[in-house]
Formats: structure tokens, C-alpha cells, sequence
């Protein structure tokens, strides 16, 4: 059984930073990670990638050759990534004994709830290759500063969960940037638990330019609350903790922690309500003591 991540989000969301830092970490705490570059407009990867897109098709070519625009372009690319998809499944079968899967998919939202090749794609490699994968969709913090963006931000991130159908984590990226786009209007649990909405309401009623679209607002704020699913963790890739506490819920969510378990399914409940056995932080210390202690053994 293989677990991994189907890392997604709007452009600028940091989705390449992410698989890059999560990657980096995942090493420290003992795990033997393959990142899958499937964005063939990401021509600058600061990860070194087990699999990549480009051998197969560049997004480049598709638009000389078919006078496609970038989001065309990247539409027929995972269209031609799921005809092809036996080319993948033969990329990725020699990780799958050993390794954690990382996939950095393109930043084209219509991807994710509008197109279903992306879906597909991820489909059938789960059925084919028993893999156990939960979506990571991150979403740029700052949205939070404005009404109006956060609320299409909970729209998108609404559609995409009921489109890929996939175990969900929302991430608000760029925690640590956050406060340098002024003070929010509530605290921050406010847009992490996506409470009451009528608040947001009442202060875009104010605005003179959004009052005139306040019955759509009421409306698009009562479908989010309707389905009552989306909610939001947050992410500062730099900072240890935070990463260590999005890797333990991502683990919940996508079953990683009970890989080497044998238990009843009373057991598994426990285990799931409850924290890792195991200490992110300390495992992740000790690894960067020895990595030290190398180096400077190296130096003498």
C-alpha cells in the first residue's frame, strides 16, 4: 500500500515551495520521498523529480503546434496525460515498494472542478496501483484580507472538493506573509473555520460597490454553509511546527498512520481521535543534530 499527496491550488498558491519544503522534511523524519511533477508549464523546479511530464508532452510544443493559449495548452496536456496514463503507471511502479508520492499538479483551477482529465488521471492510479492519497489544496492567506476574494477562494475550494472526491485538506499558504496586507476584519479562526458568514456579509454591505450585489453574496454564502465541509488549516513552509502539524493531519487523512497496524476497527477509532505515538519534531531535531555533526566532522 503507497501513500502520498495530490498537491493543488490556484497559480501563486505555492504549490512548487510546498512539494519542495514537505519533501525536505518528510527526508528528516525517515521517509524516502518521490516528488511527480505533473505541471508541464513548471519549467524551474527547485525539487529534483523522480517523474516528470515534460518527457512525455511540453506544454511549449502543445501551443506551437496546435495554436493553443496557455489554458488550452495545459487542458490538452492532461488530456493527453490520461490517453497516456500506462506511460506514467511504468514511471511510477519502481517507487512504489519504498516510496512516499508527492504530485505537483498545474495551477489551472478549471482542472479541478470543471475538466475531468486531472480527476481521471488520479483515479485510475489509484485503482491500478492501490494507492492511498490525500488532497492537499492550498490557497494564498492573503485572500483573507479581502471579503470579496475569500469568499470565491471558499467557493473554488467548495467545487473542487465536491469535484475530485478525494480525502481533503485546505491549506491557507503563506501564514507568515499574512499580516503584511493589513489587519484582518476578525481573527484568523474566523476564515480557518469558515464560521458565521453573515458577518463577512454585513461588512461588504458597507462597501458601497459590493452592497449592490448583496442578495449573490447572501446566496453564495448560504451554499458554503449548506454543504458545512470546508474548513482551513494554515502553512508557514519555513517554520518546523507548522509543517509537522499539517504532515500529522495529512497522515490521518490519507490513512498513513495506520499503515503497520493490525487492529480492530475500535482500535483504529482511538488511533485516529487521538495523537501520533510518534514525535514529529524530536525524530526531525535529531536529524538535523546528525546532518551537523557531519558536516562538521566533514570540516575537520
Amino acid at each position: 500500500m503507497v501513500f502520498g499527496q495530490v498537491v493543488i491550488g490556484p497559480p501563486g498558491s505555492g504549490k512548487t515551495t510546498y512539494c519542495n519544503g514537505i519533501s525536505h522534511f518528510l527526508n528528516l523524519i525517515g521517509r524516502k520521498v518521490a516528488v511527480i511533477n505533473l505541471d508541464p508549464a513548471n519549467d524551474s523546479l527547485p525539487y529534483e523529480c523522480a517523474v516528470n511530464i515534460e518527457d512525455l508532452v511540453k506544454l511549449s510544443d502543445v501551443m506551437m503546434q496546435h495554436s493553443l493559449g496557455p489554458n488550452g495548452g495545459l487542458v490538452y496536456c492532461m488530456d493527453y496525460l490520461e490517453k497516456n496514463i500506462d506511460w506514467l503507471e511504468a514511471k511510477l511502479k519502481p517507487l512504489l515498494k519504498d516510496h512516499y508520492l508527492l504530485f505537483d499538479f498545474p495551477g489551472q483551477v478549471e482542472l479541478f472542478f470543471l475538466h475531468s482529465n486531472a480527476k481521471n488521471v488520479i483515479m485510475k492510479l489509484i485503482k491500478k496501483l492501490n494507492l492511498r492519497l490525500a488532497a492537499v489544496h492550498l490557497v494564498d492567506a492573503h485572500l483573507c484580507s479581502d471579503p470579496e476574494k475569500y469568499i470565491s477562494a471558499l467557493l473554488l475550494t467548495l467545487s473542487t472538493m465536491l469535484h475530485m472526491e478525494l480525502p481533503h485538506i485546505n491549506v491557507l499558504s503563506k501564514i507568515d506573509l499574512i499580516e503584511s496586507y493589513g489587519k484582518l476584519a476578525f481573527n484568523l479562526d474566523f476564515y480557518t473555520d469558515v464560521q458565521d458568514l453573515s458577518y463577512l456579509q454585513d461588512k461588504l454591505d458597507r462597501d458601497p460597490h459590493s452592497a449592490k450585489f448583496r442578495k449573490l453574496t447572501k446566496e453564495l454564502c448560504e451554499v458554503v454553509e449548506h454543504y458545512g465541509l470546508v474548513n482551513f488549516t494554515t502553512l508557514d513552509i519555513q517554520d518546523k511546527e507548522s509543517v509537522g502539524n499539517l504532515v500529522k493531519l495529512i497522515d490521518k487523512t490519507n490513512g498513513y498512520i495506520f499503515a503497520s497496524i493490525d487492529a480492530s476497527a475500535v482500535e483504529f477509532s482511538k488511533i485516529a481521535m487521538g495523537a501520533p505515538d510518534w514525535d514529529y519534531y524530536r525524530v526531525a531535531a535529531v536529524q538535523e543534530k546528525y546532518m551537523k555533526d557531519d558536516e562538521n566532522i566533514d570540516d575537520d
